[in-house]
């Protein structure tokens, strides 16, 4: 368990946005279905992102108050509080308040309002006041979640801190991170309490694709802006960066300097960012026809995407492993000449590996051999995304996808997903031949080996032992209507 003192050192640092490895093949039995059930825990547990500690077993106080009635903090106390506000004392207030405010005693929605809009957003406040008020809403929250009734923030102030003069708040990535506390924490209890329900949720209001597809857009267009500002270009004598990593490395030689402050905040703004369209696509129940809509509004933002580390970025933050299959999808889709009627599985990558070009801006035409890294790189993100799509049920409603990892439902067969080694092996060294003919010199070692990790990972997904004698049943026998 962190400390507390590294809880509040994690304050300024960077969520690092992960990447996609090979994972180790989970063991079979009692623990195959362990990983899939921690995945959901932000879904089944007490929110996970908040600063303050709570013991297994609650102690003697916490046991005493849970049969209490909620009140308001009481009027003397409150007229403390209202006193440092008439005083413009904002330090003070939050202070006050955070002694006042128990599991217990609550604050007034025009308190919570004010620390909200006077304070955290607030572009006159130090640094210090702005985390002692972050500190705040986070304690609010944690012991009187906000609901649908009783939130503080609408579309429209977030509106102003991401666009328009609120770009400029030095409280406004505290202010974001307090927006999806808020969602991810109401979505919780939404699902804890009435599990049939999900329209009442705040996230629901405002990131349903049925009901705010236009909150959906700005979530989308902010966080391009975030991957695309100067302070996430790769330096001019920057090496391309590979199976993501080279994004973050950055961040670990001078944190003082300018640029890089800027990197660490549009890290920090993307990952928020990644989170909303995760919880946008669990919202409606229907995750499949969410991530089909989210996907299409996408395709066009990422093509605009200018540098490949930008690019990179916006892929591996992202948190929705059928989102990010979708987005491949349509961009593989979209570069084959011919179009295929296989749906998104094994087959269908095959297919992509032999039949799609690079619609994706390239930095240098001297560096050809980089646009078809890239498109392996993509194809790996595709599959290792697949495999979470399948193992943790993601086209399952997040209300039924508990279910099923608890009965251990095995994944049922996808169309296209019978592929067989001598199917890989052909289409690999097909592709090896493709990739000679356009580049007109051998490959270089970087791109060998993304191409030999990309034919491991084909083995994998389909369960397949290289060394075993392979079967002649071809993939081309799975081509048949599309089912996304």
């Amino acid at each position: 368990m962190e400390t507390p003192a590294r809880k509040e050192i994690s304050l300024s640092e960077p969520a690092k946005p992960g990447s996609a490895h090979v994972q180790s093949r989970a063991p079979q039995g009692g623990l195959y279905n362990r990983p899939c059930l921690h995945r959901l825990k932000y879904f089944l547990r007490p929110p996970v992102h908040h600063l303050f500690f709570q013991t297994l077993i609650p102690d003697k106080d916490t046991r005493e108050n849970k049969g209490q009635k909620l009140e308001p903090i009481p009027h003397r106390r409150l007229r403390m509080v209202t006193n440092t506000i008439e005083e413009n004392f904002p330090l003070g207030t939050v202070q006050f308040l955070m002694d006042f405010v128990s599991p217990q005693h609550y604050p007034p929605r025009e308190i919570v309002a004010h620390i909200i809009q006077k304070i955290l957003l607030s572009g006159s406040e130090t640094v210090d006041v702005l985390k002692e008020a972050y500190m705040l809403l986070m304690k609010i929250q944690q012991l009187h979640p906000a609901n649908a009734k009783t939130v503080e923030w609408d579309w429209k102030l977030l509106t102003y801190v991401m666009e328009e003069e609120g770009q400029t708040l030095p409280g406004r990535v505290l202010f974001l991170r307090y927006v999806v506390q808020t969602l991810e924490d109401d979505f919780q209890q939404t699902l804890r309490r009435q599990r049939q329900h999900l329209q009442q949720s705040i996230a629901n209001m405002v990131l349903s694709c049925d009901k705010q597809p236009h909150n959906v857009r700005d979530v989308i267009k902010w966080l391009v802006k975030a991957v695309t500002e100067d302070g996430l270009t790769q330096p001019p004598n920057g090496n391309q960066t590979s199976s993501g990593t080279g994004i973050l490395k950055a961040g670990s030689s001078h944190p003082s300097s300018q640029p890089n402050l800027t990197k660490n905040t549009n890290q920090l703004i993307a990952c928020q960012l990644q989170r909303m369209l995760s919880i946008a696509v669990e919202v409606d129940r229907t995750p499949t026809c969410s991530s089909n809509k989210i996907a299409e509004m996408m395709f066009g933002y990422v093509l605009d995407i200018p540098e490949r580390s930008q690019r990179e970025m916006f892929f591996t933050t992202m948190e929705s492993h059928l989102l990010r299959c979708k987005v491949l999808e349509i961009i593989f889709l979209h570069s084959c000449e011919t179009p295929t009627r296989l749906p998104l599985s094994l087959a269908q990558a095959l297919y992509f590996l032999n039949n799609s070009t690079s619609l994706l801006k390239c930095q240098s035409d001297k560096s050809q051999w980089q646009t078809w890294d890239e498109l392996v790189e993509h194809l790996q993100f595709l599959l290792s995304s697949y495999q979470h799509v399948l193992r943790e049920h993601l086209r399952s409603s997040v209300i039924d996808r508990k279910d099923l990892i608890i009965k251990r439902i095995k994944p049922k067969p996808q169309q296209g997903d019978d592929i067989t080694v001598v199917d890989v092996e052909k289409q690999i060294e097909a592709f090896r031949s493709r990739l000679i003919q356009m580049l007109g010199e051998p490959l270089v070692p970087q791109l060998q080996d993304k191409v030999h990790l990309l034919k491991l990972l084909l083995f994998y997904a389909a369960d397949l032992n290289p060394d075993a004698e392979p079967s002649q049943k071809g993939w081309s026998s799975s081509r048949g209507p599309a089912k996304h």
